[in-house]
């Protein structure tokens, strides 16, 4: 007994000894680690992006409202108590498996049958990836699982039921994105019902909730389809190429970003704003969240575009192509048309259409939208250069105001080079602005031999030019916008294409626009500078950017407002330019004018430059037809750019006069209307319409006036 009550008081006294050295040595150390918890900022919600209006406030792209239920997984979250809440919710709502992989019915089965998945490895296998020193714990269970994955067969992965791949549809959103970051499970096609049902059993399901998603919308069908970008789903997330730049900036991998055009060059402006929370968790449970940010959508963008002149001219468009169409016989290779309209002092783009014959997913041919080729895709632009070549003759010191040069056929290096009028009306004296009225070449010809310091006999047998006249040409044609970046806000841009090869006839043919190619966004930034005085000014597409207004019908105040830039002056005088400007008048106006069967009688006093060119198409000789003009010619507002690629072979339709003159008939037609309803009235916190609801204005008016 003795023995007994020594041993019991020795094991109390070394009790009591290893509490003093717990609570007295070690006591707050351990305390600290009881208290010890951690702080996590997390992201919450989907916020929708900010809307896109046209330059009268009228909604081009906006979201709608969509039923979402989400799940939010802790850092404590095991695999098992997702799956028990997978199979809750299988039961409440419907789950289609169609995003499934074979990866995924892997993990799956491996989750599903531990007991199988085990004996896929053997022990000996396991003991022997755990001897090997250079492997690490995890190094070994990646191995181990690996290992597994591979010996799972096809019988295994096709033996799960519909019920069974349901909950492995849902399990696998689940565990997509980041902890304590709600991951959307199901946005589309979720009823009234299944939110209802999954609503009343959120108390047993953890991490389950209901909420409102967004989907992008835009309005006119296929109206600048091609310039307003795509937005990635939030199952595509983030673009493979550019997650490190995205992430590196907050995003999330499922988070939805503009994908191309102006979604994308307008991405920082666009995108909304989540909700930031501070969680304070303790070994991964939640034990307090703090508001610290919240959420907000994205700013909007009003852009420059007029949509109702927008969608007036694609139909133009259409109505010509089609036409042209019809006579395979007369354009065999016509199948785009590309117009641009600008304001000549502001760069602001009223309307930028392109549309071109292609195939749709059905494999029928059809008219698709291909604005984005007004700056992407580049064409001989023909005689609508001369008003360049002259000027570039005044800025050289070559040519004088007023110069009158002989147009009769020239055989340089025998070969023949004259002007189109050449074989019909014979031969003539011209001056400067009578060269662009009739659309001399010989003209320009000569004045490309003066740059080059060559000579200007119309029997020469051997060319002789400085090659440097490539350059200096090419270096004068630049500040007009040709053959450099016009410097559109929006990517991917082409300055066209220069001809390599730099012979003496192919300066000729420089000189006349039949080497280099243009993209019509470039001719358009060229006549405006010679519309508006000799100044290049930058094009946008983005008018103002605004703080988001959540007052229905209302729209928020400007946050940026995309000013006139001028890239440079032109360095010609006042006089000289005005010398152009005359010949453009001409052009739309004089007896001999190119483009006066459509212009002579506007009401709006026109001014042109037509331009046809040689082209080939698949190795078949063709034409391409341009026209570039603005009006008034007094005051110009609008400038524009008609550029119809492989219009023709043998007869001429005028398809690209056409289209320019009901163009700008509409133009003015539809100022008359705006200024009617005083859309060009600026308010900070104006109204805004949805397009349907212009147009149904629009119709009213119609009727009306029909009445």
């Amino acid at each position: 007994m003795n023995i007994l009550f020594f041993a019991v008081f020795l094991l109390f006294t070394l009790l009591i000894l290893r509490l003093g050295i717990v609570q007295i040595v070690h006591g707050n150390n351990y305390l600290k680690e009881v208290q010890r918890t951690e702080n996590v900022k997390a992201t919450n919600g989907s916020p929708p992006r900010g809307k896109i209006y046209d330059r009268y406030r009228n909604i081009i792209v906006d979201n709608v409202p969509l039923n979402a239920i989400t799940y939010t997984r802790t850092q404590s979250t095991k695999p098992d108590d997702m799956l028990k809440v997978a199979r809750k919710l299988a039961q409440l709502i419907k789950m289609e498996p169609d995003k499934v992989t074979d990866r995924d019915k892997q993990d799956f089965w491996l989750l599903t049958h531990p007991d199988e998945a085990d004996k896929l490895v053997s022990k000996s296998e396991i003991e022997k990836l755990e001897d090997n020193e250079d492997l690490t714990k995890d190094d070994v269970n990646k191995k181990i699982y690996q290992m597994q994955l591979d010996r799972i067969t096809e019988e295994n992965i096709n033996s799960f039921n519909e019920e069974e791949l349901e909950v492995l549809a849902i399990f696998r959103e689940f565990n997509t994105g980041y902890a304590l970051s709600p991951q959307i499970v199901k946005n589309e096609g979720v009823s009234t019902e299944e939110m209802a049902r999954v609503n009343e059993h959120l108390a047993k399901l953890p991490g389950v909730n209901v909420t409102t998603d967004w989907e992008r919308r835009y309005v006119g069908d296929d109206t600048l389809r091609s310039i307003l970008g795509k937005v990635s789903t939030s199952d595509q997330g983030l673009p493979s190429e550019l997650v490190n730049s995205y992430t590196s900036k907050g995003y999330a991998l499922n988070d939805r970003v503009g994908t191309s055009y102006i979604e994308s060059q307008y991405e920082d402006v666009l995108k909304g704003q989540k909700e930031e929370i501070q969680y304070i968790t303790k070994k991964g449970s939640v034990l307090e969240e703090q508001l610290i940010n919240e959420g907000h959508s994205g700013k909007d963008v009003v852009l420059t575009i007029d949509m109702k002149l927008q969608k007036e001219v694609e139909k133009i468009v259409e109505e010509e192509l089609g036409k042209q169409a019809s006579k395979y016989w007369e354009s065999p290779y016509l199948d785009r048309a590309f117009v641009v309209m600008m304001d000549p002092h502001t760069g602001e783009i009223m309307s930028m259409v392109g549309k071109k014959y292609g195939e749709n997913v059905e494999g029928q041919t059809e008219l698709q939208d291909y604005a984005l080729g007004t700056y992407t895709s580049a064409y001989e632009a023909g005689s609508a250069v001369k008003g360049a070549t002259v000027l570039t003759g005044y800025m050289t010191g070559k040519l004088n105001i007023g110069d009158v040069l002989y147009d009769a056929p020239m055989y340089l290096a025998k070969e023949k080079k004259s002007s189109w009028f050449n074989a019909t009306q014979g031969s003539k004296y011209l001056s400067d602005i009578q060269a662009l009225e009739i659309s001399s070449n010989v003209y320009m010809f000569k004045t490309a031999l003066k740059i080059g310091n060559g000579s200007t006999s119309h029997h020469q047998e051997y060319v002789d030019i400085d090659i440097e006249a490539f350059d200096i040409m090419r270096n004068h044609f630049s500040q007009f916008g040709l053959g450099v970046n016009t410097g559109i806000d929006l990517p991917g841009e082409t300055y066209g294409l220069k001809g390599s090869e730099k012979k003496p006839g192919l300066l000729l043919d420089l000189a006349i626009g039949q080497y280099d190619l243009y993209t019509p966004m470039q001719l358009a930034q060229y006549v405006s500078a010679i519309a508006n005085g000799g100044y290049r000014i930058e094009p946008h597409i983005m008018k103002e950017i605004r703080e988001p207004f959540h007052e229905k019908n209302k729209i928020g105040p400007i946050v940026y407002e995309n000013k006139p830039k001028v890239l440079n002056r032109i360095n010609v005088s006042e006089r000289e330019l005005q010398q152009v400007q005359s010949g453009f008048y001409q052009v739309a106006h004089g007896s001999r004018g190119t483009a006066r069967v459509q212009f002579s009688n506007a009401p709006y006093n026109a001014a042109a430059k037509s331009g046809t060119a040689e082209s080939v198409y698949n190795g078949k000789d063709t034409y391409n037809t341009t026209l570039i003009g603005y009006a008034p010619y007094d005051n110009p507002e609008i400038a524009y750019s008609v550029v119809v690629p492989w219009s023709h072979q043998d007869i001429d339709p005028g398809v690209n006069k056409t289209i320019a003159k009901r163009i700008m008939d509409k133009y003015f037609e539809l100022k008359k209307q705006a200024e009617k309803e005083g859309l060009f009235e600026t308010s900070v916190d104006g109204e805004v319409r949805t397009m349907d609801e212009a147009e149904g204005q629009a119709e009213l008016e119609t009727e009306e006036t029909a009445e």
